[in-house]
């Protein structure tokens, strides 16, 4: 657990009332436990309970292994936000996971009111296509994805299944645009941003993008619930070869393996910031 509280101990600085605030913060598992979904959930627990703060998502992997860790953490009252989603079908795991816990809750007479994102990424698509499909597709497919998830997250608020969680007192599970900064410099540095516009959404936006959306974007026309012409969109890469649904595996995979790297650059300048200090004390 060693990890776990080098990385609780960078949270303690977030001011003591947060009763009154409406800005969530992400806190991650390990993506050393990736693999382990009982030390994931564990992981969780933890993280929530040291931090003790209202307004603290934990990041958990919407992976295979991540996805019963995501339903025992939301049924224990954890907020989470699931990372590394890259598709409709991702998503819709993600979302089954969330709602089970949910249910669970209302079940057992607990609050049903838990916190959750569910995150898509958005621009590793296009990267990951780039010089591998006609030029009159780039930058295409990650919007597509996109619209297509959208159309699956509308969908499910307006089922009758999560209306009866809602009525029981249920926030949803906000669907949430990650990668959101534009990777192509012959493209918009505003394009994910102009074209994800929509109800019931969160938009990560990175420093940069948002400046530029400050100095010189506008907001396009509002996402339609029905995801507009996405499979049509879709269905071009299709013909260009694209097998999305293998793609997202991949893309998922490749997104744990970074996180693992990040994860392992982070705990390396803890440690070499903290044997300085002790050098210095």
């Amino acid at each position: 657990m060693e990890d776990l509280t080098r990385a609780a101990d960078l949270f303690r600085p977030i001011h003591e009332k947060t009763s009154g605030v409406d800005g969530w913060v992400s806190l991650e598992v390990s993506p050393l436990l990736a693999h382990d979904t009982a030390s994931t959930l564990a992981a969780a627990r933890e993280l929530f309970a040291r931090a003790r703060r209202p307004n603290l998502l934990i990041k958990i992997p919407g992976t295979r292994e991540g996805l019963p860790a995501i339903e025992e953490a939301i049924f224990a009252g954890v907020p989470v936000n699931v990372t590394l989603l890259f598709s409709r079908e991702q998503y819709l795991a993600a979302a089954e996971a969330f709602l089970r816990g949910i249910e669970r809750r209302i079940a057992a007479g607990l609050e049903p009111e838990i916190g959750s994102v569910a995150s898509l990424f958005v621009s590793r698509w296009d990267a990951a296509v780039a010089g591998k499909v006609p030029d009159t597709l780039a930058n295409q497919l990650g919007i597509a994805i996109a619209r297509r998830t959208y159309a699956a997250y509308r969908a499910l608020l307006g089922s009758p299944r999560w209306q009866r969680s809602y009525n029981a007192g249920a926030r949803p599970q906000r669907l949430l645009w990650a990668s959101t900064g534009t990777k192509d410099p012959k493209a918009s540095d505003v394009l994910y941003v102009r074209a994800l516009a929509a109800p019931f959404t969160v938009n990560t936006i990175p420093e940069a993008t948002l400046k530029a959306l400050g100095d010189h974007g506008d907001v396009g026309a509002i996402l339609p619930a029905d995801g507009g012409d996405c499979e049509e969109v879709i269905a071009r890469f299709a013909k260009a070869g694209i097998d999305v649904d293998r793609l997202a595996a991949d893309l998922q995979d490749q997104g744990a393996k970074a996180f693992v790297k990040s994860w392992d650059e982070l705990m390396g300048v803890i440690d070499a910031k903290s044997a300085a200090l002790k050098k210095t004390g």
